[in-house]
């Protein structure tokens, strides 16, 4: 798996269960290169605009993500997972949108 790719991981959810859901592999962190991940989910309301972003049926790199429905990927739903812990790559997304998130990132962190 690499940075990019959608996969399969268990997140935490809001009301403390531990669920399997797809994330985007942000980015490896050291020192162990765990996995900087962020949610996605079909709950299109949740997004937040100029920060998360929509990935539909419409977008070049839809198919290859292997989602199955319109999805958010939520930059606000991070979590740092080990390596022994991703199931695994279910598709990717362009390398355009990853960078692009990651300047949303990098751009919030950065605000004062």
């Amino acid at each position: 798996m690499k940075q990019g790719d959608i996969i399969l991981t268990p997140l935490p959810q809001a009301n403390g269960q531990v669920k399997n859901r797809p994330a985007l592999f942000l980015r490896a962190m050291p020192p162990f290169n765990d996995a900087l991940v962020c949610g996605i989910s079909t709950q299109l309301h949740q997004q937040v605009p100029h920060f998360d972003e929509l990935i539909t049926h419409q977008d070049g790199d839809f198919t290859a993500s292997g989602l199955v429905a319109d999805s958010v990927i939520r930059l606000g739903f991070l979590a740092v997972i080990p390596h022994n812990q991703l199931m695994g790559s279910i598709g990717s997304i362009a390398p355009e949108r990853h960078r692009r998130l990651l300047q949303n990132l990098s751009d919030y962190l950065r605000a004062v």
